[in-house]
């Protein structure tokens, strides 16, 4: 759903390593600050690292559900969204038809939403 809500989806090394598939939609990119990347994973992971510098540095908005990580991307001043918000986004463009069956096969597979979040989302979406 991300190319269809978002577009062109890029992700830097260290992401693409975590995931461990190959998806033809996703272009890989490297950070070109290194220097930032460093700094930023005296903070967070690897991976979110090279996010927040690869989003950083081109003006992008960063896909980030970490609390620490969203915090450290939102004090350099880069957008952030999270799964819940692009589970909203693909809802409002017509490309999911309900949120609440996605929200409960996340919570299902272990991925935590905090209630208050969950509720907003369903009542974002009119759900």
């Amino acid at each position: 759903m991300l190319p269809e809500v978002f577009g062109p989806v890029f992700v830097p090394p260290e992401v693409y390593r975590e995931f461990g598939a190959s998806l033809p939609w996703v272009t890989v990119e490297a950070p070109p600050n290194r220097a930032l990347v460093l700094a930023l994973e005296m903070v967070v992971d690897s991976g979110e690292a090279e996010a927040i510098a690869l989003a950083h540095e081109h003006s992008w908005r960063v896909i980030l559900d970490d609390r620490r990580a969203r915090a450290v991307a939102k004090r350099l001043g880069t957008p952030v969204i999270g799964t819940v918000g692009i589970l909203l986004r693909a809802k409002q463009s017509g490309v999911v038809p309900s949120i609440r069956p996605l929200l409960e096969a996340l919570e299902a597979n272990e991925f935590h939403i905090g209630k208050g979040l969950r509720e907003e989302a369903l009542r974002l979406a009119g759900e």
